[in-house]
């Protein structure tokens, strides 16, 4: 009996994975995820991911030009390189639009390199193509490995891959089921030691941060690869290419100030779980609320300025 049809069947059957990242679509992270997902055999797996390194450009999108598609031969999967931003890859690979009708069940926006615990969120591309998916329904997970300069390689982005996995498979378990909650997306960091993590940890977002300075420069060196580069947490091992186009122009670079932490922010902390050895698994939603104990300041705050408008008002 020819068991080509049932092969196909299957294969149309199986869930659908869609792979996006900010370092772009040939850095060694997402080809890493990608040959994991294919090695599963459970999956059916796209790809839609910046055609180069977009790190650091949060949830931004092109609005007025078109983007650019291009197909991209990468095995076992059906794969395009575009010239848009992280959110922009998202948005149009569940479109139905670039995949011939084809909707993913779970987007993963990853492997980066460095980690996006803390405030880097909100810089984060990885994470903007993640909840790109998630405010138009689709179940997403961004992927970072905290990445170390000089103690790192690229090997150590394999083995990222292979541990993340399991919670990717369990992910879409619960999809399948229908007992996945719609009312977060989860970003998950990867400690640098990921061979020797200590297990998975649900944590909550905390403060961390590389504070940014300014240095002027006036020298130029060769550019690295990018994707030894792409996270700001990242201390790169040389400069990125400086050339001023004229005298006139001066030249700054972006230099890690220092890192900030709140010490007393407890044990379930992203980061902190992260340096612990912990593959940290944190639920985000898409809402920049404030601190809820703010709230009755700057209801006083107007209040005092309905009265003072009032006072003038009337003195008129």
């Amino acid at each position: 009996m020819d068991s080509a049809p049932a092969t196909a069947a299957a294969a149309a059957a199986a869930p659908v994975v869609m792979v996006t990242n900010d370092d772009g679509i040939d850095a060694p992270g997402l080809r890493f995820l990608v040959d994991q997902l294919v090695a599963a055999g459970r999956f059916r797996v796209l790809v839609c991911a910046p055609d180069k390194d977009r790190s650091g450009v949060s949830h931004s999108i092109k609005w007025r030009r078109a983007l650019r598609c291009k197909r991209v031969d990468i095995a076992s999967a059906t794969a395009f390189a575009v010239s848009g931003t992280p959110a922009d890859c998202a948005s149009l690979g569940i479109s139905g639009k670039l995949f011939d009708g084809l909707v993913p069940d779970l987007v993963l926006s990853g492997i980066n390199i460095g980690n996006n615990c803390g405030y880097h969120v909100v810089y984060s591309g990885t994470v903007g193509g993640a909840r790109e998916a998630f405010l138009y329904g689709i179940p997403a997970l961004a992927v970072s490995y905290d990445w170390v300069a000089s103690q790192s390689s690229v090997n150590d982005l394999k083995v990222a891959a292979e541990v993340c996995i399991p919670l990717i498979s369990a992910v879409m378990v619960e999809i399948k089921n229908g007992t996945y909650p719609q009312g977060s997306f989860l970003n998950i960091d990867i400690p640098t030691d990921a061979a020797l993590h200590k297990g998975y940890k649900i944590t909550k977002q905390g403060k961390y941060m590389a504070r940014i300075g300014w240095e002027q420069t006036v020298y130029k060196k060769p550019a690295v690869e990018s994707y030894q580069t792409a996270n700001m947490d990242v201390d790169s091992e040389k400069d990125s290419e400086l050339d001023a186009s004229s005298e006139n122009e001066l030249l700054f670079k972006r230099v890690i100030a220092r890192r900030s932490y709140d010490e007393e922010e407890g044990d379930d902390i992203d980061h902190k779980s992260l340096k612990d050895g912990f593959i940290t698994v944190t639920p985000l939603g898409a809402l920049s609320r404030a601190e809820d104990d703010v709230i009755p300041y700057y209801k006083a705050c107007l209040s005092r300025l309905s009265l003072t408008d009032n006072s003038s008002s009337s003195s008129l």
